[in-house]
């Protein structure tokens, strides 16, 4: 009966043990968790709002807080339940394998940080006209990874974040006025003031173009065949469609003007003169 009793009494203390093991691991794990969801996660968040930051980022924020808490419950349960070897090695596994990842989605991270400091520094919001790389359209909408552009034919540009992030973007609507140019051309034989107030005459009876600042008018070229008029004008609440609408309408009216006020506006043309003389060659008969 001795053997008997002394196996029971060691399956009991290896039960035991193993329980307490599984306590301490528990009791770790849950402390953790709690602590960290009822602390740590509404205080990120609360300093993520305090910074008027953008709801994608918010949402990030408290993503990356809630997985910080999981990752440490977990690390510190196994080192309460004297697991610490285990945990240190399977560290090191991780790590190898987060700096492969790294390396091969390396573009795939950097877009989605870019995409972070988009959201954090607004450069441009949706539904802002933004010009970039020879490209223009309205921002429709802001990920994480990539920004969707429509263009003003209609058509969808998926721009990956690090190219908006690393290059110049053009913000036109980014303030509450915008200053327009256009470059109208006279001859050398008109009269530039006579051309200077009927430019300024067309922009100040313009309803889309402001009062003030006042519109202006500068000699800016001395051209082959025209002298260039540089026209400067504002307009208020910048949109695309009323940039285009008031542009065209004024230069059409300065062109009617023109024409009306007998100003000439040149373009460039090249004629020929002289002659051209045939030479043709005659093969002797042999």
């Amino acid at each position: 009966m001795v053997p008997l009793q002394f196996g029971l009494s060691g399956i009991a203390a290896t039960i035991a043990v193993f329980l307490f093991t599984v306590f301490k691991f528990v009791a770790g794990f849950v402390g953790v968790l709690l602590l960290g969801k009822l602390v740590f996660v509404p205080g990120v968040e609360r300093a993520i709002a305090s910074r008027g930051l953008d709801e994608a980022v918010k949402s990030l924020g408290s993503s990356v807080a809630n997985a910080v808490v999981w990752v440490a419950a977990i690390a510190i349960g196994f080192t309460l339940a004297g697991y610490g070897a285990f945990l240190s090695a399977f560290a090191v596994f991780g790590g190898a394998i987060a700096l492969a990842v790294g390396f091969a989605a390396q573009d795939l991270l950097g877009n989605f940080v870019a995409g972070i400091f988009i959201l954090k520094d607004k450069p441009f919001e949706v539904g802002d006209w933004i010009e970039w790389n020879g490209n223009a359209g309205r921002v429709e909408d802001i990920d994480l990874r990539v920004s969707r552009v429509r263009t003003f034919d209609n058509e969808r540009i998926t721009v990956p974040n690090g190219d908006l992030a690393n290059n110049a973007v053009t913000n036109p609507v980014a303030y509450e006025t915008l200053r327009q140019k256009f470059v109208f051309g006279i001859g050398y034989d008109d009269d530039i003031a006579q051309a200077t107030d009927v430019i300024v005459e067309k922009a100040e009876a313009h309803e889309g173009i402001l009062e003030d600042p006042a519109p202006s008018v500068r000699v800016v070229e001395l051209g082959d065949s025209a002298v260039g008029l540089q026209s400067r004008w504002w307009i208020d609440e910048p949109d695309r469609g009323d940039f285009v609408r008031v542009r065209s309408e004024y230069v059409t009216a300065v062109k009617e003007a023109f024409d009306e006020a007998g100003i000439d506006m040149p373009y460039v043309h090249r004629q020929l003169t002289g002659s051209v003389e045939v030479i043709e060659d005659v093969a002797d008969d042999e």
